[in-house]
């Protein structure tokens, strides 16, 4: 099997390099360097391809989302009390403006009476 041959993973593995790389190309990245990221991760998850047998049935190795949600409370956690505030207080505006557009919108229907 040549190098870099996906031959052996899952349809479910490559679906998810394929998310992952979409994540990374939104942010900027290049499409080999995005690709080449992706299978790393799905490598990290899944340990390689698992259609052959020796790498079947083994767990998700599910620090790799962890790493994520962590990184993402240190970020929250750098950033000053006002800057919080005032981003909560923007959405909040946006949420009660959405809802009155939404009531302005809908038509008073006739009731049927039977």
């Amino acid at each position: 099997m040549p190098r870099g041959d996906k031959s052996a993973y899952t349809d479910k593995q490559k679906r998810k390099a394929g998310y992952i790389e979409d994540s990374y190309k939104k942010r900027g990245m290049t499409d080999k360097d995005a690709e080449a990221a992706a299978w790393a991760i799905v490598n990290k998850i899944h340990g390689g391809g698992e259609k052959s047998g020796s790498g079947r049935g083994k767990p998700e190795n599910k620090e790799v989302y962890k790493k994520g949600g962590r990184k993402g409370a240190a970020a929250s956690a750098k950033r000053s009390k006002t800057a919080k505030s005032r981003s909560a207080k923007k959405a909040a505006k946006t949420r009660t403006q959405k809802k009155k557009s939404k009531s302005r919108t809908k038509k008073a229907r006739p009731r049927k009476r039977a």
